[in-house]
């Protein structure tokens, strides 16, 4: 009988595949498949791992009879027999055999599916067997953790990554409690068509990534790991925000449809890519794209993107276990992303790190991200680059010798008093000086600010008098105005981009700055929401910034625009007592102008 599940739609589409669950919080291991060659050395380790413990049990039963109730030491030889009963150990292998699962994998998938099948059991002092189980469990993992991790993929090493190989051509989805940003990162190129997760909002730094890889993606559905079994065939409607676990033949033939229907479309919209940005009366617009690593200029490129626009550089930092990459690293990997873009521009963010993008170290003081009380409002950002003068001056000079390459914008995210314009202003030619006097070839390089804090919005005058050019990032603007925190699902529902006095603070950025002759943009979210496209236009902005895959979408609806019968929208949107209501009803008027875009 089907189930279904509701959540956040975060990425559209449609996925449909057989569920990938990692382990929940209680067993945090490293997720990985494993090539065919390989399943032979994550069998014995298994093996190994298994007669290790079993060794300590004997020894510990040793140490303490004698003087231990009968009762424990009855416990101790329960876990011995579950140890070595042949049915679980065939259960454990097969998760590597069959699903190429790795041997940390293949146990908590075999838990997971053990502790469905006590819960269900009637009779009481079996279901409490559960935790005996749970124990074994984690004693193996502990044993297989002490083996030697440099046979680990080094990018499974840290956290719960999910590799790229696969056991067969079975579609999947993965089905979490949450996913990191990093981890994240891994789903380029990989097998997963879509994900699920628990935990997580609308504009979290996961569901950002998720539509920058184009992945059907649902997050904040309750009780998804619980309602979905190992291999169940799961849909994932990233347009509703519903995941459908075990869908009837009809069911998944409807979804099947609407996935050939999305694919005919994506198809159509790709023939718009050679062709400018152009209204119907001749505005030109400019369409940026956002990358998170150097290798995403590939497919900004190919979406016909005219530069970029925010490339977030704190993915050059992530699941390194505090090993930060130093000043030659960096310099290479954002030379790499300034030539690859032949002459274009490359807006690159200094690092944007805390809130949902934690490190492994922190701070100068190495602390953990999760003993910040509130870390939305702690040490991110600025702030964090401002606290660690060398990391700091490592980076902006590592992009001030990639300016050498092309053309760079350098972006300051989350700035907001006067004194971090001055220390970040000095801190850059403090860093062109040292290279000056070093001898080491640099560029010049624009310097822009990242409005998102509304005292960023509020206090713009000054900011022009210090920056050539500002930035919209409506995700944290729309966070901070409303005191929401976007990554938590319980909130979510408060996050409102339409919200008066959001649209307020960017209609005013965007003519303020303008009005002193600066460049502005907008990278946030709603840069890559056609249903903001004639809103903002109407702003009078003319440059966007969103992720690849999101920029045909919006160049047909500039194409299908004439500025023109946009006059007046900005006033309506402004003064209406509900402008998500009023903005649309004024776009559903213009629609019946629009000319076809291809």
């Amino acid at each position: 009988m089907s189930v279904q599940v509701f959540g956040l739609p975060v990425s559209r589409g449609v996925a449909i595949g057989r569920a990938v669950l990692v382990a929940s919080s209680r067993v945090d291991v490293a997720h990985y498949f494993v090539e065919p060659h390989q399943i032979r050395g994550e069998i014995t380790r298994l093996a190994v791992a298994r007669d290790l413990v079993c060794s300590e049990l004997e020894l510990l039963k040793q140490e303490v009879q004698g003087d231990t109730p009968a009762e424990l030491v009855a416990l101790l030889d329960v876990h011995v027999m579950l140890l070595n009963d042949e049915v679980l150990a065939t259960a454990t292998r097969q998760w590597i055999e069959e699903r190429h699962y790795n041997a940390e994998w293949a146990v908590a998938a075999q838990l997971d599916a053990l502790t469905r099948q006590f819960d269900e059991m009637e009779d009481e002092y079996l279901r409490e067997r559960k935790a005996d189980v749970e124990q074994v469990a984690e004693r193996l993992l502990q044993a297989l953790a002490r083996a030697d991790k440099a046979c680990m993929p080094p990018i499974m090493r840290h956290g719960t990554g999910v590799g790229s190989a696969q056991g067969d051509a079975t579609p999947l989805v993965l089905v979490a409690n949450d996913i990191s940003p990093a981890d994240m990162m891994q789903f380029k190129g990989s097998v997963f068509r879509g994900f699920v997760t628990e935990v997580g909002g609308r504009t979290s730094h996961t569901a950002i990534v998720a539509r920058s890889l184009d992945i059907p993606a649902v997050v904040g559905a309750r009780e998804a790991s619980r309602l979905v079994r190992q291999d169940d065939w799961v849909i994932i409607d990233g347009d509703a925000g519903i995941v459908i676990v075990d869908p009837s033949p009809m069911v998944l033939d409807e979804y099947r449809f609407r996935q050939r229907q999305g694919h005919l479309e994506r198809d159509r919209l790709a023939r718009l890519r050679g062709r400018p940005a152009v209204t119907l009366d001749g505005h030109r617009i400019q369409l940026l794209a956002n990358i998170e690593l150097p290798g995403d200029t590939a497919a900004a490129l190919d979406a016909g993107a005219e530069g970029v626009g925010l490339f977030r550089s704190e993915f050059l930092f992530m699941n390194r276990a505090g090993e930060l990459p130093d000043e030659q690293e960096q310099y290479e990997a954002y030379r790499a992303a300034v030539e690859s873009m032949r002459g274009l521009p490359v807006t690159i963010r200094t690092i944007d790190i805390g809130a949902d993008k934690p490190l492994d170290r922190m701070s100068v003081n190495e602390l953990k991200h999760d003993h910040t009380l509130n870390p939305a409002l702690g040490l991110r950002a600025i702030r964090w680059s401002l606290a660690d003068p060398d990391m700091f001056e490592g980076q902006l000079r590592a992009i001030l010798r990639a300016a050498v390459h092309g053309p760079v914008r350098l972006l300051v995210p989350m700035i907001s008093h006067p004194s971090e314009i001055r220390a970040t202003l000095d801190a850059v030619e403090r860093a062109r000086a040292r290279l000056a006097a070093e001898g080491i070839p640099h560029g010049v390089v624009a310097l822009g600010a990242m409005i998102e804090v509304p005292a960023a919005a509020l206090m713009l005058p000054r900011f022009l008098r210090h920056f050539d050019f500002v930035s919209i990032g409506t995700n944290d603007l729309i966070q901070y105005t409303l005191a929401i925190d976007r990554a938590d699902e319980a909130v979510a529902h408060l996050y409102d981009p339409w919200h008066p006095a959001v649209l307020a603070l960017i209609a005013s950025t965007i003519r303020m700055a303008l009005a002193a002759g600066k460049d502005v943009s907008v990278c946030g979210e709603m840069a890559g929401d056609p249903d903001f496209t004639e809103v903002l236009l109407s702003f009078g902005l003319r440059s966007f910034s969103m992720h690849p895959t999101q920029l045909p979408t919006i160049k047909q609806r500039i194409l299908r625009t004439e500025m023109a019968a946009l006059a007046g929208l900005a006033d309506t949107v402004l003064a209406a007592e509900d402008p998500q209501q009023a903005g649309r009803a004024s776009v559903r008027r213009l629609g019946g102008q629009a000319a076809p875009a291809a």
